[in-house]
C-alpha cells in the first residue's frame, strides 16, 4: 500500500512559478514510477509528467515540455513538479500517481492516487 499526499498548490500570476510536492508513505516508494496528472473543470484528467524509479528518465506532455520539471528524492519518499512560465491554461487540480510500469504511470493505470492540489494561474 502507498498513500500519496500532495502539497504546494496555490494561486500564481501568469509567468510565475510554483512547485508542488507529493509525499508517499511506505518503504517501497523507490519501486514505483511516479507521475503527475491534472484535471481542469469540465475536462478529463490528463498526463503531465512521469519519472522513472531512479529518476534517470523523465517524460512530459507536449503542453508542458520545457516549462515543467519532474524530480524525485527517494530518500525523502517525495516527488516534485516544478512549474515555470505558468499559463492560465495550466489551472487545474494536480494529482500524484504511482504505478509499477512507465506505461501505467503515463496512462493513469497505476494503483495509487493522491487527493490532488489546486493550482490556479491568473492572467
Amino acid at each position: 500500500q502507498v498513500q500519496l499526499v500532495e502539497s504546494g498548490g496555490g494561486l500564481v500570476q501568469a509567468g510565475g512559478s510554483l512547485r508542488v510536492s507529493c509525499a508517499a508513505s511506505g518503504r517501497t516508494f523507490g519501486s514505483y514510477v511516479m507521475g503527475w496528472f491534472r484535471q481542469a473543470p469540465g475536462n478529463e484528467r490528463e498526463f503531465v509528467a512521469a519519472i522513472s524509479r531512479s529518476g534517470s528518465s523523465t517524460y512530459y506532455a507536449d503542453s508542458v515540455k520545457g516549462r515543467f520539471t519532474i524530480s524525485r528524492d527517494n530518500a525523502k519518499n517525495t516527488v516534485y513538479l516544478q512549474m515555470n512560465s505558468l499559463k492560465p491554461e495550466d489551472t487545474a487540480v494536480y494529482y500524484c500517481h504511482a504505478a509499477i510500469t512507465t506505461v501505467q504511470a503515463m496512462s493513469g493505470l497505476g494503483d495509487y492516487w493522491g487527493q490532488g492540489t489546486q493550482v490556479t494561474v491568473s492572467s
